[in-house]
């Protein structure tokens, strides 16, 4: 729409509170709030930037839906944000996007990190550091025992896997471990994962002590370093939090901004215990509209927040907030539901935003790094990229790899893999590879969000050929490669050869580099599978090979297996565990 369109559309709406979309066709590119929608439209004839000046030039249209009050308004508004996720506005992310910890609903309870938790698990979450989160599982199944399995995996078994034998399971599958006293194992899960510290440090601390006595100094280090994770798990801030006033319910906020996205952490007091705590990421682009815009800071971001996540969720009575909001509408709103705002200025309250502050800055480094590269590749984002390679021995057992990174940190419960035709050529690989993940996308069967950035692990070949499956699919994402050799960065107008210290280079290098670790390894998985070189020991038969990668997992694993662990497999006796320590 032009300037003189924006007007005459605005002339003719009323001077009422309510709600305003631009839309360009069925697409809603922007919502916003107005105490009197004529004038709050026409302003929009006149964008305060660029990028907003660019949606009011896409848009066709702009729809209003008049309210009785400004609290009306407000709650709509965020309601229309979460229905349509505009490409302009101040958008909260999915919390799905943390992860969290889920106790499946099963006899023998698994115990799994997520990101989508099934509705009839226990799930406990989300949590800001996932690599927090993978130390902290770890220890509780060296403690614990209890089982990270499939259900596939679990059913059916006649011995236990290989995790029993590192001490990470107690085998209910086969019970070498009853249920009643697994569950009793599991119940000791829930208690630390709830908030009961000492169940778990207490079992490490002892451990580590007789680490130390029995002078396994290595071990007891490593001990120390999960004990520390483990303690640090369910938050600081204990102090400050008993001293919160007479509210039952307290949250605390603290806000990041970086570029054009925003982190808000929140920090949750209950009777005077800190009862949980997590991360929320808005995507900020700049905006006409000073209620809203990245611009408008730390006080826009609050606005955006407070109503888009409390709209649908149960208010505090108190609310802790780093700075004030400046919305008068959401002041109104919160008022009259009895919260109490404060921005502490010293003392313990003031501590706790302090640890909410602390809390959204975290990671922001690796954020510079995505804006660093979107900046480099002249493209609005490189928060999530995903990696592509492929992996084969002369054309057989060929496979890809589909690695996800956000914010630069490996999402490794988005990767994916896939079988390929067996053929030599890279080309043809991975233009398959890329038209899978392509049309998946395109015809919605795939449930992660679309990336900014694909990375092709390979020079111009292989990005032309990722780019020819694109365009057939019709999935508009861009595409780059990078090759081992030089190190440049391919893309379909150029190349760069940007310095081997640029953090941007440093992301892609290990985005590349995790694709390739997961082809290779699905491969050698494939291969293992189709064909080994455990075909032509004698002796060895289709059943006990199966049995012998079961129990090992691979054949480079058989390989460095003693005679000892090669006879305890059935079906293997001395001599043909001697014979496969001879011919391996």
């Amino acid at each position: 729409m032009e300037a003189d369109g924006v007007r005459e559309r605005a002339g003719s709406l009323p001077r009422e509170p309510g709600v305003y979309q631009f839309r360009d066709g069925e697409t809603t590119l922007y919502v916003g709030k107005a105490v009197d929608l004529r004038d709050r439209v026409r302003s929009y004839a006149d964008p305060r930037s660029a990028r907003i000046r660019r949606m009011v030039d896409r848009a066709d249209d702009v729809e209003i839906a008049v309210t009785d009050t400004e609290t009306q308004a407000l709650l709509l508004e965020a309601n229309l944000i979460k229905r349509h996720q505009p490409r302009y506005n101040v958008r909260l992310k999915d919390d799905k996007s943390y992860p969290m910890v889920q106790l499946t609903d099963h006899d023998a309870p698994r115990i799994e990190i997520t990101r989508d938790p099934s509705e009839s698990a226990t799930v406990f979450g989300p949590y800001t550091s996932k690599t927090q989160v993978e130390t902290v599982v770890k220890a509780l199944q060296e403690t614990y025992g209890v089982r990270g399995c499939s259900e596939h995996k679990y059913s059916g078994r006649d011995r236990p896997c290989l995790d029993y034998e590192m001490g990470l399971c107690t085998a209910p599958c086969t019970r070498e471990i009853d249920i009643e006293s697994y569950r009793e194992d599991v119940t000791a899960v829930e208690r630390f994962l709830e908030g009961e510290t000492g169940i778990l440090a207490d079992p490490l601390r002892r451990e580590m002590e007789a680490a130390a006595e029995s002078q396994n100094f290595e071990r007891a280090a490593n001990l120390r370093d999960r004990l520390e994770t483990v303690e640090a798990f369910h938050g600081e801030g204990g102090e400050a939090v008993q001293s919160v006033g007479d509210e039952r319910g307290v949250d605390v906020l603290g806000v990041a901004i970086e570029g054009e996205d925003a982190t808000v952490a929140r920090l949750r007091a209950e009777d005077g215990k800190l009862v949980d705590r997590d991360r929320h990421t808005l995507e900020a682009p700049g905006s006409a509209g000073s209620d809203s815009a990245i611009g408008g800071g730390v006080p826009a971001v609050l606005s955006a927040f407070l109503v888009q996540y409390y709209a649908e969720r149960e208010l505090p009575d108190a609310l802790l907030l780093p700075e004030r909001h400046g919305d008068g509408e959401v002041a109104a709103w919160l008022a009259t539901e009895g919260v109490s705002v404060r921005v502490p200025g010293a003392g313990r309250e003031a501590k706790l935003v302090e640890l909410a502050l602390k809390n959204a800055r975290r990671n922001m480094g690796r954020r510079d790094e995505c804006a660093m590269l979107a900046d480099a590749l002249e493209i609005e984002s490189a928060s999530r990229i995903e990696g592509f390679d492929v992996s084969h021995a002369q054309g057989t057992a060929a496979v890809g790899s589909n690695v996800a990174f956000v914010d630069g940190s490996a999402e490794k419960a988005e990767y994916r893999r896939k079988k390929l035709t067996d053929q030599n050529d890279d080309y043809d690989n991975m233009r398959a590879l890329l038209e899978w993940r392509a049309t998946r996308a395109v015809e919605g069967r795939d449930d992660r969000p679309d990336p900014d950035l694909l990375l092709i692990d390979g020079g111009a070949g292989q990005l032309e050929a990722a780019r020819d499956a694109l365009a057939e699919a019709g999935w508009e994402v861009p595409a780059i490669a990078l090759a081992k050799a030089e190190e440049r960065v391919v893309t379909p107008e150029r190349s760069f050869s940007w310095p081997s210290d640029a953090p941007h280079l440093h992301l892609l290098q290990r985005v590349r580099d995790e694709a390739h670790r997961f082809a290779v390894q699905y491969h050698q998985t494939v291969r293992d599978e189709v064909s080994t070189v455990l075909d032509d020991v004698q002796g060895v038969g289709p059943e006990t090979r199966k049995r012998l990668l079961g129990r090992f997992g691979s054949v480079e694993n058989v390989r460095e297996a003693s005679l000892e662990d090669l006879r305890s497999v059935e079906g293997v006796g001395e001599k043909t565990a001697e014979t496969i320590k001879s011919r391996l």
